[in-house]
């Protein structure tokens, strides 16, 4: 009985035992909804142990901005790695301003680069129009880097998203453009903008890109731009429009300004577009080992090719470094100023066209910083005339001996003519005895040529000088409303060639001025000139130059800076009034002729040079005696 009750007890225990199990499996059984999550999630385990493609498994898996879109097989085959960039939220049309005070910059999503450069505030920055100078706008620039995947795949920046970021260092504006392949793999480009400044801190850089590009490829750097004109005259723009660069640690060149060029140099610093008032230049810290350069002439007729001036193209390779790049370069957008650029140490004033030699010099320890002086506290038209002023009296010493030296040529004329005669059947002996003439009387027939020498540099300094003045610049003066471009008094219905389609009025002047100097001038020295022996007609060829000279003036000028024609009407109206001044009151004829008189009777010693040409004309002598002679 005991052993039963056991049984019937032990069943009971199990049948509620199994009771309250089965209870509790029915109320911990899953909902509909998780069960459907769990069989997402073995789904995808799957998934992750099944092989994929080569091109997949090369591939992050992406979202676009939808959070559903994956990258594109078409995208993956083109771009590979760098398709990820397409499915950031930065693929799309867009730019980020970077500005201050001098320059406003738009970089574009698309490229990374540049997409707009305005030079702000100054009114002399602004165009005729008054609109702001835009050096980059609708697409005139690229900036590319060329670069090569593993898998053989080109890619071309200027093609591909950026992510942009910006923050601020102090009071820097700092952008970054970042070309991803994966969250912390990328190329970047990196501009900083200081304050109150045209130049730019620029970089580029990879990370995290080893395994993505082929490091035995060189990337291929090119940069571009169409100039647009943006003065009056785009002939005159276009004149002073070229590439000039910086190679083998401090050489400078350029190409030709005038026709289609292009030319390669080695360890080259920088790379300048410069478009006559306007620069863009590209400078790197590390030399770019080659660069081929090219610049296309756009002007064939300057009635039709109205917008742009030149194309210029600059192609560098770039080296990796332990599998990366790395350059620290700057970028400057501004003006084509003697001061602004050489302010930054980095031999950017060769861009300003001064000459060589002694002009530059002239030019940038004499005209520069005097004229500075002047504009600083006057207007600017004034300033040139003042100018002129100041560099004709400082000459004026010169001036003087140069007429000094024709008023004793015309008090010997008569003993010259008279010698002319006497010997006039033997032109040897007519040379030898004028040259002993001008030994007695103490007179130096060069003497007047050498002062208008000494002179010559600063006139040819000042040809250069002010087409490259930025000061001048959309600054009035009387009639003319732009003194860096020609003053148009009259508008032509036809065009002359050379000359225009236009009249200006200070060419005009200019060119009767340098008429009446070279009458008082020329015209004396070609009266007072002796004929020599088997040399051309000197003192017709002066008389030729009386009035060619002034129709020259006219015409060159006539497209020129108006600048430049005041400063040459001011310096020969000038230089006249000197002249007038020595003849009628500083120069004394009779007194000279006594001068002489009492020179004659004098001893004299003759230098090396008076000795080898009487030696010259003695054996001359002596070898025409002997060859008639002998017929």
């Amino acid at each position: 009985m005991e052993e039963k009750k056991f049984d019937i007890k032990s069943l009971i225990g199990f049948t509620l035992i199994f009771g309250i199990l089965m209870w509790m499996m029915y109320s911990n059984q899953p909902t509909k909804e998780e069960l459907a999550e769990k069989a997402k999630k073995e789904q995808a385990e799957k998934e992750a142990k099944t092989p994929k493609s080569v091109a997949e498994s090369a591939t992050p898996v992406v979202q676009s901005t939808d959070s559903t879109a994956k990258v594109s097989p078409e995208a993956l085959a083109k771009l590979g790695a760098f398709a990820y960039a397409g499915t950031l939220p930065s693929a799309k049309d867009s730019t980020t301003l970077l500005k201050n005070n001098l320059l406003s910059l738009k970089i574009a999503n698309k490229g990374g680069y540049i997409s707009e450069a305005t030079i702000l505030n100054e009114e002399q920055f602004k165009k005729g129009s008054g609109k702001a100078v835009q050096i980059i706008k609708d697409n005139n620039a690229n900036f590319n880097l060329t670069l090569t995947t593993k898998e053989g795949k080109v890619i071309n920046t200027k093609d591909l998203y950026f992510e942009p970021k910006f923050t601020k260092e102090g009071k820097n504006q700092v952008l970054t453009m970042q070309l991803k392949t994966g969250e912390n793999q990328f190329l970047e480009y990196r501009y900083v903008m200081k304050d109150n400044d045209h130049m730019l801190e620029f970089s580029i850089r990879t990370q995290g890109l080893e395994n993505v590009l082929n490091t035995s490829k060189q990337p291929s750097l090119e940069w571009n731009l169409k100039a647009y004109r943006n003065e009056k005259s785009i002939s005159y723009e276009n004149r002073y429009t070229e590439i000039i660069y910086e190679f083998e640690g401090g050489k400078d060149d350029y190409l030709s300004n005038v026709s289609d060029k292009e030319d390669t140099a080695d360890e080259v610093t920088y790379v300048a577009f410069k478009q006559h008032f306007f620069t863009s230049v590209l400078l790197t810290n590390t030399p770019f080992k080659t660069a081929e350069l090219k610049s296309d002439n756009l002007v064939d007729d300057d009635k039709i090719d109205t917008v742009f001036t030149k194309n210029f193209t600059a192609k560098m390779p770039l080296e990796f470094k332990n599998g990366a790049l790395n350059y620290d370069m700057n970028m400057y957008y501004g003006p084509t100023d003697y001061k602004t650029l050489s302010h930054y140490d980095k031999n950017l004033d060769e861009l300003v066209s001064l000459g060589w030699g002694i002009f530059g010099w002239i030019n940038m320890f004499v005209f520069i910083p005097l004229f500075g002086l002047l504009s600083g506290f006057m207007p600017y038209g004034i300033a040139i005339i003042i100018f002129t002023i100041i560099i004709k009296v400082a000459m004026s010493p010169i001036t003087y001996k140069s007429f000094l030296s024709q008023a004793k040529m015309k008090v010997l004329k008569p003993e010259i003519a008279e010698l002319g005669e006497k010997f006039k059947d033997n032109p040897m002996k007519k040379q030898q005895e004028t040259m002993a003439l001008y030994s007695k009387a103490g007179v130096n027939p060069m003497a007047g040529c050498i002062p208008a020498l000494i002179q010559l540099p600063f006139m040819y300094a000042s040809f250069q000088f002010f087409p490259s003045a930025f000061d001048l610049r959309q600054k009035s003066f009387l009639w003319a409303d732009d003194l860096s471009s020609y003053d148009s008094i009259y508008k032509l219905p036809f065009n002359i060639p050379f000359y225009g389609d236009h009249v200006s009025l200070f060419p005009i002047l200019a060119a009767i001025a340098i008429f009446f100097y070279m009458k008082m001038t020329t015209g004396d020295q070609a009266m007072q000139a002796p004929q020599q022996e088997g040399m051309p007609d000197m003192g017709k060829i002066m008389k030729i130059m009386i009035y060619l000279s002034p129709i020259m003036m006219l015409i060159f000028f006539n497209n020129y800076g108006s600048g430049l024609s005041l400063y040459n009407f001011i310096s020969n109206l000038i230089t006249i009034g000197i002249m007038l001044v020595i003849k009628n009151y500083v120069v004394d004829e009779k007194k000279i002729h006594a001068q002489i008189q009492v020179n004659k009777t004098k001893p004299k010693t003759e230098s090396k040079f008076q000795k080898k040409m009487r030696e010259i004309m003695e054996q001359q002598e002596a070898q025409k005696a002997l060859n008639q002679k002998k017929k």
